[in-house]
């Protein structure tokens, strides 16, 4: 869908701006981007995905960017991929790996972890949502 046809707030703006920071965190390493600042949107595509499958839902969603806490709001009815639970991880991006501070760097190996599951759990909403549509 077009992104000048989809209704602000839909479960498919949801998507858009996930499938957006998917598309981010997949341009790869470069020599001024981070693998902190790749992940960060790889988190940011997985809350986004969440967001977008409890909305679809009626699930009203929480301003929150725990990925567990919003996996604890999905219905129970709803198909849980496994990836669901590893994604609880990518939390960590959203603040701890954002800053500057003393934690160890990305790898290249979390980096590219973190994509696959971001791929996954953006595949899964998508799936989620076209089944309620």
């Amino acid at each position: 869908m077009p992104p000048e046809q989809v209704r602000k707030g839909s479960p498919h703006d949801w998507l858009l701006h996930a499938n957006s920071d998917l598309e981010l965190a997949r341009t790869g390493k470069s020599p001024r981007v981070l693998f902190e600042t790749l992940c960060f949107h790889a988190h940011q595509a997985v809350e986004k995905a969440i967001k977008a499958v409890l909305v679809a839902h009626k699930v009203p969603i929480i301003k929150s960017h725990n990925i567990g806490a919003l996996i604890k709001l999905l219905p129970e009815d709803i198909k849980r991929l496994p990836e669901l639970k590893e994604a609880i991880s990518l939390t960590d991006y959203a603040v701890l790996n954002r800053y500057p501070g003393d934690l160890e760097p990305v790898t290249e190996k979390e980096y590219k972890e973190a994509v696959k599951l971001a791929e996954k759990i953006v595949a899964w909403a998508e799936g989620s949502i076209s089944k309620t549509s």
